[in-house]
């Protein structure tokens, strides 16, 4: 099965204010494993970048002047993706910028059916908990040291390791070694109860003497006793 884990960086809150992608990261992976693939790319948003974005993520609008624009990578975009279950963090943000994006260069939109939103996952596994990719990355000890900012790639790098957390544990995708195969077991039906008779009775261990005193200590209970009675 193969997934796309995916971020992206942006202009601001809502491409229907005029915000725009500024940076996309996706990482591969099959079978919950990372393959070393991924896609990554700056894109000139062909507007300025709000201090409170660029504080964020550090793109300036200079840094970003002359970088292709979406619609010209589109379809490297889509072709990368293909028709791959995506895996992001607050699915809804990301997926209203891309949709609109992919709108507006005149390209079919991702259906959101085929979308996994981590921070959903997150919040039913750990309620009321702080469930920020910092937050993950921190309960399930990911390591945040090359993390000063806010990047597409990276962080889609970082939420791989938190979307096999929220699995059930890195140890299920990156356990590769294979299982001992199962021993066959022979079963013989049987169509009834099987029992075994002894060709010659074992001698009993007790004595003479032993029956004959628990003979007279059964006589002694007398004819009501619950023992005599049942049997």
């Amino acid at each position: 099965m193969r997934e796309i884990i995916l971020d992206t960086e942006t202009t601001g809150l809502s491409p229907q204010e005029g915000h725009r992608i500024v940076e996309i990261g996706a990482v591969e992976l099959f079978n919950h494993i990372p393959t070393g693939k991924t896609y990554h790319v700056y894109l000139d948003p062909e507007r300025d970048m709000p201090k409170e974005a660029e504080a964020v993520h550090g793109l300036s609008a200079t840094f970003l002047k002359g970088k292709p624009k979406f619609a010209e990578v589109a379809d490297e975009f889509l072709t990368f993706i293909e028709d791959s279950l995506l895996v992001i963090h607050n699915a809804s943000f990301d997926m209203n910028f891309i949709n609109y994006e992919l709108l507006t260069s005149g390209k079919k939109q991702i259906d959101p059916g085929r979308v996994v939103d981590t921070l959903q996952m997150a919040r039913r596994k750990h309620p009321m908990a702080q469930n920020s990719l910092d937050a993950l990355c921190k309960r399930y000890g990911v390591d945040l040291s090359k993390r000063t900012l806010h990047g597409a790639l990276l962080d889609s790098e970082l939420l791989a390791e938190v979307y096999l957390e929220l699995l059930g544990g890195r140890q299920t995708a990156f356990g590769l070694a294979t299982p001992e195969p199962k021993r066959q077991r022979h079963i013989v039906a049987a169509t009834g109860p099987v029992s075994k008779t002894r060709p010659a009775p074992l001698p009993s261990r007790l004595t003479v003497e032993e029956m004959e005193r628990h003979a007279a200590l059964v006589k002694d209970l007398g004819e009501k006793c619950l023992w005599i009675a049942e049997s």
